[in-house]
């Protein structure tokens, strides 16, 4: 029997199995990149999971678009469809990796600056109107991932998998009318962003800082891909030993953090409310119908 989640996931399933060169999404590279890809592979190979949008982490180079038609967005999983280039935001990519950089003591630092697609030039300049100016950010962004369940049991896997992993901010994202749970799967503790340069009103770049500061913020940026790539590594296996053990109750002795229990509380409660306006739904299509048959 085909169920909303079992159709939905199918969808996706079929998505990614599009090759790479046919395959477009609102990333900056336009695909499910590398680093993840395995990840992605096995959660979509278990039963009551799909994957529907992924990051490894990355070190990216970011300019802003026109402060009249844009604004910064704080939020890991709304910030590539504001910022992409041609989109909404009218900002760009200037540089993007989903791996570390490695850059040599002894690269002159044209090489740094060419590396990373910034202005050449070792002149430090500052913009002379704050509020209009576009800024180019160097920052760095740690794993993040948004998983569907079919249930609220199912959800609770992962979410508990993601906290004890060190991704913090983990969370039910969204409870639908189906009963489908969003969970993501995230981390700001990881993340930085720093303001490098800016362009003025006819697109010329200039940086704001020294080439060694560039180099300190690259070396910052490889130290936190070294823990993210840990910490990822603790969430696959975590998450696929919890699927693959026998189901406790709450009562259970299986150990729950309690962040991870708040946060199943949390979900519960939104499943009941989700639960309720569905049943609701449900009657007043009953009552039309009676209505009509009375009539």
């Amino acid at each position: 029997m085909t169920t909303p989640f079992t159709a939905k996931k199918a969808h996706i399933l079929s998505q990614l199995a599009v090759p790479d060169s046919d395959y477009s999404d609102l990333s900056p590279i336009g695909a499910v990149d590398p680093n993840i890809r395995q990840l992605v592979h096995e959660i979509n190979e278990l039963e009551g999971f799909v994957t529907t949008s992924s990051c490894s982490g990355r070190i990216a180079v970011y300019l802003e678009g026109s402060p009249k038609t844009s604004s910064l967005s704080t939020e890991d999983d709304s910030v590539t469809a504001k910022t992409t280039t041609g989109g909404k935001g009218g900002g760009q990519w200037l540089y993007v990796s989903h791996d570390p950089l490695r850059v040599d003591d002894t690269d002159e630092p044209s090489i740094v600056l060419a590396l990373l697609n910034l202005p050449t030039s070792n002149s430090i300049v500052f913009p002379a109107h704050v509020n209009s100016t576009r800024y180019i950010h160097l920052k760095f962004e740690p794993l993040i991932l948004h998983i569907l369940c079919p249930s609220l049991s199912h959800a609770q896997h992962a979410l508990s998998a993601a906290l004890t992993s060190g991704f913090r901010e983990s969370g039910i994202s969204s409870i639908n009318v189906d009963g489908m749970v969003m969970v993501a799967v995230r981390t700001a503790g990881l993340a930085f962003d720093s303001i490098i340069g800016f362009a003025n009103d006819t697109g010329l770049q200039s940086l704001m800082v020294t080439e060694q500061y560039l180099r300190t913020l690259i070396a910052v940026a490889n130290a936190r891909f070294v823990v993210n790539e840990k910490r990822k590594g603790r969430f696959r296996e975590t998450l696929l030993h919890a699927v693959s053990k026998p189901a406790h109750g709450e009562k259970g002795d299986e150990w729950e953090p309690t962040h991870a229990r708040r946060e199943r509380k949390r979900a519960e409660g939104l499943q009941r409310k989700a639960d309720a306006e569905r049943l609701r739904s449900e009657q007043n299509v009953a009552a039309k119908v009676d209505g009509l048959d009375g009539g």
